[in-house]
């Protein structure tokens, strides 16, 4: 029995022998498929003293980052002599962001002596900004054309107080200020405070000359009243490229409101032409009223002297005297009137 007992932990010995065999060579079969993928990497990274193992590499395979680009990354950091956290380059990519323009973005700036920090440079570039580009642009300032050709419109347009129009380009040189990069207005908010700075003086001038002949006191007047605040970028210098002359705006506006005064004039005048019309046919239709009340009052005469006979308030002979009297006055009338002497002086003759 004990001979069988033997046997048996032998058997069971050499299993888990072989088992742990197998599961060394399946290891080992792993680490090297891991080696051919990443050896280059892992050899790039020891030699350059980037820090990052084949463990490492192997993490971010699992966690789905792309480790060339952190590798790449970390070497140009370290190169630069600006070493940075692998691990602060994986988290940053898993945000979404990018990872190489944020490491160029740092050695730029460190070249060109200006203060840049990583936090500073990844927020920059999570908030969808180009932080190599704004590192350029501080670098080397760049022209902005104002007002923007591609809006459609090529010249700002303003009027002095003499009423003539001036037609101007400005060229603004901008940097790009990175403490107010984040939340900071963009190009636009440029070009449209610049556009109205130009527009404000030119309207303050007393008339186009004094523009025309010094153009660069109304840069001067922008300049100083610091538009670019609370903007992503430092204006350098404003710059007018071209002033041309206008349209005289104030003359025509004069003579619009001239032509605008005459209307209502003549709408005045209309107005009052059409009341004297109206009032010129109450006063006929009056006189035919009163003529109406006349020949009613007239219509009433015969009544009364019927009703006079009736009476005997009124006697035969007091009505021929009544008619004799009224037979010598229309005679009298007719006589005198101009119509009958007219025509008698022509008989005459």
């Amino acid at each position: 029995m004990n001979v069988l007992l033997a046997q048996g932990t032998a058997g069971l010995y050499k299993i888990l022998v072989i088992g742990g065999v197998i599961l060394l060579l399946f290891i080992a079969l792993i680490l090297l498929i891991f080696m051919a993928k990443f050896f280059n990497l892992w050899i790039q990274s020891i030699t350059t003293g980037a820090g990052i193992g084949l463990f490492d590499l192997i993490g971010m395979w699992l966690r789905k980052v792309n480790a060339t680009v952190i590798v790449r990354s970390q070497i140009m950091s370290v190169q630069a002599g600006l070493p940075v956290d692998p691990k602060r380059l994986e988290a940053h990519y898993l945000a979404g962001g990018n990872v190489p323009n944020v490491v160029r973005a740092l050695i730029a700036a460190h070249r060109a002596k200006i203060t840049l920090d990583f936090n500073h440079a990844q927020a920059i570039d999570l908030a969808g900004r180009n932080v190599l580009d704004a590192v350029a642009t501080s670098v080397n300032p760049k022209v902005i054309d104002c007002p923007d050709p591609s809006k459609g419109k090529v010249f700002l347009e303003a009027v002095a107080r003499n009423g003539i129009q001036l037609k101007t380009k400005a060229r603004v040189t901008v940097r790009t200020n990175l403490a107010s990069l984040i939340g900071g207005a963009t190009e636009e908010t440029i070009v449209a405070r610049v556009g109205e700075g130009i527009v404000s003086a030119i309207g303050s001038s007393d008339d186009h000359y004094h523009v025309l002949a010094n153009p660069d006191r109304i840069s001067k007047a922008v300049l100083a009243k610091g538009l670019d605040s609370q903007t992503s970028f430092e204006i350098v210098s404003i710059d007018i490229a071209d002033i041309d002359v206008g349209d005289n705006i104030g003359a025509r506006l004069q003579a619009e409101q001239a032509e605008a005064d005459m209307r209502v004039a003549r709408a005045k005048a209309e107005t009052s032409r059409a009341a004297a019309v109206a009032r010129e046919q109450e006063m006929i239709a009056l006189v035919a009223e009163n003529r109406a009340k006349v020949v009613l009052a007239e219509a009433e005469v015969p009544l009364a002297i019927s009703q006079a006979f009736r009476d005997g308030h009124l006697g035969v002979m007091d009505y021929y005297n009544l008619r004799n009297v009224q037979a010598d006055t229309e005679m009298r009338s007719s006589i005198a009137s101009p119509i009958r002497s007219v025509g008698g002086d022509a008989k005459s003759s």
